[in-house]
């Protein structure tokens, strides 16, 4: 393999980094990202991936090596092999062009079209007729209508932008009440809406998992994902940061507190890192019998990388590079990804990580003392660890940059500290997925449901809005009327609800 690559993979590999160096310089990472103020920094190291190498039995005596080769950089040690980036980057981005004039409703039904919501009317009302023949006429309920099925999910989203504690607050009289959208729906009529409420009314002989009551409009959904936008080359792994009803929460008593159920599943995303757009969800529950359920599952590593591997299904073949914290983080799932040419830069800790197979001595701190910016390379082919030491030792492993390629961390008070180009691709891209939880979860839908299944409906409602929004900032519309987040969702609101004209536009 030459020395430091081909000319082409280099520039490659220059322009992901000024892309990085871009978005690090313009998000201002927080110092807590690198251990600054943390109470455990050297338990949550870095990975990055080059090549050299040599077999992974070599500990000892390339260990010795390794120790000469601390410093600000390794100088000529190791071949620069930025496979990931060899083949031309593809800029993320919606793949077909929406109209000027289009409104939040139609970026909305990219994801959630209307036949998706005739379906929810149908066994709605298929749920309302068995449901009553098993437990007596209901007198107050008539079959919902696509209009009213609109309404419904209009003042469920509209509790994602008041935050207020109940959706029932829109029809009192105190500070979250809403008289201009009150009118459209009696409260009843809602409640009875509520109470019937199914996206499917009955299991088939088919449907055996816990999800079966919203499977198929996950599936809608991810469908929706796939043919309306195309991801950049660098995604995260992860679990999106999701509101808990902040006014419950500051609100309620510790009683209340206690009382509060707590979910039952967890949901993880495959996020574009230059757009945040989310490109794919992965609903895993936490009770659940058989081999795949968290039950049998729990405290091993084969859960996170199971998620990992159904997060990335759809991502063989792409040079997709994924970045992925210390759960997910291992040796064996990132050479199996890159089988698939799916490359990986993940951050590794000793506790969360599964570490089979990386050398001991890489995992335990140096005795003798280090200045900021040093660290340590240990290769074998294309996979890199990477101790790096800031206030704190951390480590990364990665198949997708070359340790032997230079980045920088830039810190308010103490200027540039050096690194791996590995360190600052991976800081760059986790704070944007950062700043965008603290922006968009925010507007996730406060309604908390007791069913898991309408849990998680309302949760991937909430993603699909934040996803339409995402694709109207990239769309002509956006010129026309600059409406920020939570404009769009008052728009989207007011249109489900039919205050607004939302005749077709394309």
């Amino acid at each position: 393999m030459a020395e430091g690559g081909g000319g082409g993979p280099r520039r490659k590999a220059l322009s992901l980094l000024e892309a990085a160096r871009s978005r690090y310089e313009s998000l201002q990472i927080s110092d807590d990202v690198f251990g600054e103020s943390g109470q455990d920094s050297s338990g949550n190291p870095f990975y990055s991936t080059s090549a050299d190498s040599r077999s992974a039995s070599s500990q000892d005596e390339d260990e010795e090596q390794l120790a000469a080769a601390e410093g600000p950089g390794p100088r000529g040690r190791g071949r620069c092999v930025p496979r990931a980036v060899a083949e031309e980057e593809e800029e993320g981005g919606p793949t077909h062009k929406m109209p000027p004039t289009a409104s939040a409703m139609d970026f909305f039904q990219l994801f959630v079209p209307d036949n998706v919501l005739k379906n929810m009317v149908v066994q709605t009302n298929m749920y309302a007729k068995k449901y009553q023949e098993r437990f007596g006429k209901d007198d107050a309920w008539m079959d919902v209508t696509l209009t009213e099925m609109k309404a419904f999910l209009g003042y469920m989203i509209s509790t994602s932008i008041h935050h207020c504690e109940s959706v029932l607050s829109i029809w009192s009289s105190g500070f979250y009440s809403n008289k201009s959208i009150a009118l459209i729906m009696t409260q009843p009529r809602f409640e009875k809406i509520l109470k019937y409420f199914h996206i499917v009314a009955f299991r088939s002989s088919q449907m055996t998992h816990g999800l079966y009551k919203i499977q198929p409009f996950l599936d809608s959904l991810q469908h929706g994902f796939d043919s309306t936008f195309r991801p950049s080359q660098t995604q995260v792994l992860h679990e999106p940061l999701i509101d808990e009803d902040p006014v419950f929460i500051a609100t309620c008593t510790e009683r209340e507190l206690r009382k509060r159920k707590k979910r039952k599943f967890s949901l993880w995303v495959r996020q574009c890192s230059s757009t945040g757009f989310i490109c794919q969800i992965y609903v895993h529950l936490k009770e659940g019998g058989g081999a795949d359920g968290l039950d049998a599952l729990k405290n091993k590593p084969q859960l996170h990388s199971m998620v990992a591997k159904s997060l990335c299904q759809n991502a063989s073949g792409k040079n997709y590079i994924i970045f992925t914290g210390p759960s997910i983080t291992s040796l064996n799932l990132f050479e199996e990804f890159e089988k698939q040419d799916i490359y990986c830069c993940g951050l590794l800790s000793s506790r969360k990580s599964d570490c089979t197979g990386l050398p001991p001595s890489m995992l335990h701190n140096p005795d003798t003392p280090q200045s900021r910016g040093q660290y340590r390379i240990k290769m074998r082919g294309n996979m890199s660890l990477i101790c790096w030491y800031n206030k704190g030792h951390f480590r990364f492993l990665t198949n997708a940059y070359s340790p032997v390629q230079q980045g920088v961390i830039i810190k308010r008070k103490s200027g540039e500290i050096p690194c791996p180009l590995a360190v600052e691709a991976f800081a760059a891209h986790l704070s944007y997925i950062c700043k965008y939880d603290d922006k968009y979860s925010k507007y996730f839908i406060s309604h908390k449901p007791n069913k898991t299944w309408q849990q998680v409906f309302w949760f991937t409602i909430s993603i699909a809005i934040n996803n339409a929004y995402i694709l109207y900032k990239m769309s002509d519309a956006y010129h026309v009327k600059r409406y920020s987040r939570a404009q769009f969702g008052e728009r989207l609101i007011k249109e489900l609800l039919g205050l607004e004209d939302t005749s077709p536009s394309h």
